[in-house]
């Protein structure tokens, strides 16, 4: 498998989910500004969407999107339990969570980062980053994790967005469940690595 990511962007999320399969990967770093590997492959022609992540299979075939390659990830090795056993109510969570934090909190970021944007669009996206964060901050409440006592796939997507925060303004303090998730998962070993190998 080959995941192509580019720095501090959502695909840290799957490098971290890979580490923590013990999955055995390449990793390609897309230039923010060529939009292009080292070896010169244009992001564009790998994915046609034009973002990350991307995974690229053994197979040759790409796969996209976070609540989708994340969830392939965890089914790669499921003694590693990133992902409840499909078919379960419990993996319904788990793609109610991806997909909540997918839609609901990761995009309301992009207008932040945009400076193109007016104010009045950024103020809009703020206040609705700021609703969101407030549900998740009542759902996780005092578990260690979203789903429980076991880290997911959730858990290192929810941690790259929420570390977004500090680069946009908002102090993540406001929201103190939050907050502790995002140390614990931020100390884990595997988390550490795939910053470190992303350079951040």
């Amino acid at each position: 498998m080959k995941l192509f990511y580019m720095k501090g962007a959502c695909s840290l999320a799957s490098y971290i989910a890979l580490n923590e399969a013990g999955l055995k990967f390449e990793a390609a770093e897309i230039d923010h500004e060529s939009r292009k590997t080292r070896d010169g492959e244009a992001l564009d022609s790998i994915n046609t969407k034009g973002y990350v992540p991307v995974l690229r299979l053994d197979s040759g075939e790409i796969l996209t999107e976070n609540v989708a390659v994340l969830q392939y990830i965890a089914d790669r090795n499921p003694a590693a339990q990133l992902a409840p056993v499909a078919g379960t109510l419990e993996r319904y969570r788990l793609v109610e969570l991806l997909a909540y934090i997918n839609s609901e909190v990761h995009k309301n970021f992009g207008p932040l980062f945009d400076p193109s944007v007016s104010n009045d669009v950024k103020s809009f996206a703020t206040g609705n980053l700021k609703k969101r964060l407030d549900w998740l901050d009542k759902a996780l409440g005092s578990k260690n994790y979203l789903m429980g006592a076991r880290f997911t796939v959730a858990d290192a997507y929810l941690y790259v967005v929420l570390t977004w925060t500090a680069h946009v303004g908002l102090d993540l303090g406001q929201w103190p469940a939050l907050k502790r998730h995002n140390e614990r998962v931020g100390a884990r070993p595997h988390v550490i690595a795939a910053r470190k190998a992303e350079g951040l």
